[in-house]
């Protein structure tokens, strides 16, 4: 039964029924808290299959039901968004007419599921359906993960590749070229437009890591040709400081494509965690990603190039060299933009070999952290990465548990629009025991949010399409209210029932 047709039903019954029966609900003007803000995150990584799917050997079917555990996961856990990797190195996790389809997807660069489905668009309704953003997360210049994947023939170190540097075993694309930097505006932009994503995001492989011999820290790429040609034309600035204006520009550039494109699609940026050592003073030691990856993040932050950033503060709280804390609050001073500031965590190193003896407990105590200084418009993390929940390191689950025991879905996003939407339209009606709430169709929202009254409190239950045509609560609360959220995150006045 299509959605008008539906809520014509149920309006209907919800006129006649109460008649029958003693216990209706009617509208009335009540008070009502706002939800809870927080964004809780976690990133899906599917280079080198960390996350998903866990081989490329996967039928699409297991794909797709693998893919549903981890949402499942993800969902009963408390996450409200999760960052799926979609371009690992110039390729594609959907279909494209411009990249080729990815090695770790099905084995063979450029060749599809074998049932022709598109695995973004997969998951973006299965991640709605459960309440979840989904961030669809590029890596814009990396062009060879491993040597494994075989290149098509229409992959871009086959295509161009004279633009390619070589960096060990791996090829990246060099971010001084108009072109390479062009094409990954327009991959993101063209996924922007085609899939109803809730932002882009990008992490911190900029000009590739540096490598270190006897204390000496080297490029590991030789990009002097492009250099020359850039002071043939006239360039004027050292190569350290050109390599930056490369990745500046790219990040502005990404940053207002997507907002010509849809405005209310985030822009996310994860970079490295510390911005160059001596900031803060107590941070005395780790790599200097301005002068070795020419990400120049604070800029970014400061410019307001985005909506939201995620350094990567995978550090424990002590010791200060390399303190979580200290960072975090470094970080939440250079915020002039007042733009979300959410923290990515490494949950990871519970008991890994990278953080020996690593407690679940340190998770727990970061996000106290990002709480007691939380982001302007309300606090967040993401966890490094969803692989750490599903394997419950050190009983991460259960203590994540009781952290997101009270529902949250993000902070606004004002900036990208402050108009609230229109009230929810509802025809309750009760039946099977519970009640049913119908929602009159084609409002101008992205998402529903329901609350329930128990006792004196009022508890958020969960978040749900905008386009969802009803939702059934098991049992008959006292009073219930729904609000429509607008694409930024601004909820509307709430449409509250309660049981005469």
């Amino acid at each position: 039964m299509s959605a008008p047709y539906r809520f014509l039903l149920l309006s209907l019954l919800a006129v006649f029924l109460p008649q029958l029966s003693p216990g209706e609900y009617l509208p009335v003007k009540a008070k009502v808290p706002d939800p809870k803000r927080e964004f809780r995150a976690a990133w899906i990584a599917t280079v080198h299959n960390i996350d998903w799917p866990s081989t490329y050997t996967l039928s699409p079917a297991q794909q797709r039901a693998e893919l549903i555990g981890l949402l499942d996961l993800a969902a009963a856990t408390g996450l409200n968004a999760v960052v799926l990797q979609v371009r690992t190195e110039c390729d594609a996790f959907y279909k494209s007419s411009i990249e080729p389809w990815s090695w770790f997807l099905t084995g063979k660069m450029g060749s599809a599921p074998s049932d022709g489905y598109d695995p973004l668009e997969f998951a973006v309704q299965e991640a709605h359906r459960r309440g979840i953003e989904l961030h669809a997360w590029f890596n814009p210049f990396r062009a060879s993960a491993t040597e494994r994947s075989p290149k098509s023939s229409k992959h871009i170190s086959k295509t161009h590749s004279s633009l390619m540097l070589s960096v060990g075993s791996q090829k990246w694309a060099n971010p001084s070229s108009d072109y390479v930097r062009n094409r990954a505006i327009a991959v993101m932009v063209d996924v922007t437009k085609r899939y109803d994503v809730d932002a882009v995001h990008i992490d911190d492989y900029f000009y590739p890591y540096p490598k270190t011999v006897s204390g000496k820290t080297y490029d590991q790429f030789d990009d002097s040709a492009a250099f020359r040609a850039y002071q043939a034309k006239g360039g004027k600035l050292d190569v350290r400081y050109w390599r930056r204006s490369n990745i500046d520009s790219f990040v502005q550039s990404m940053y207002s494509s997507v907002k010509s494109t849809k405005p209310w699609v985030q822009v996310g940026v994860s970079p490295f965690g510390i911005w160059r050592p001596g900031y803060p003073s107590t941070v005395k030691a780790g790599l200097d990603a301005y002068d070795h990856i020419f990400a120049d993040s604070r800029k970014w932050l400061q410019n307001g190039w985005l909506d939201y950033f995620s350094p990567q503060l995978y550090w424990r709280i002590y010791p200060a060299d390399q303190s979580f804390t200290a960072l975090q609050s470094w970080w939440t001073d250079q915020n002039s933009q007042r733009r979300h500031l959410w923290p990515g965590i490494a949950s990871s190193r519970i008991l890994s070999s990278d953080d020996k003896g690593r407690p679940s407990t340190e998770t727990i105590k970061q996000i106290e952290v990002t709480r007691n200084k939380p982001s302007p418009m309300g606090p967040g993390h993401l966890h490094w990465s969803i692989k750490a929940i599903k394997e419950d390191r050190g009983g991460l689950r259960s203590r994540l548990g009781s952290a997101y025991a009270e529902t949250a879905i993000p902070p606004a996003s004002p900036w990208l629009g402050s108009s609230a939407p229109e009230p929810v339209y509802v025809a309750p009606v009760m039946e099977n025991g519970g009640l049913t709430l119908a929602f009159k169709p084609g409002a101008q929202a992205r998402w529903k949010v329901i609350q329930v009254k128990e006792g004196r409190q009022w508890i958020t239950l969960r978040r749900i399409p905008a386009s969802q045509s009803s939702y059934h609560l098991d049992k008959e609360p006292e009073e219930v209210a729904v609000r429509h959220v607008s694409a930024t995150g601004i909820l509307s006045v709430p449409t509250v029932l309660r049981r005469q």
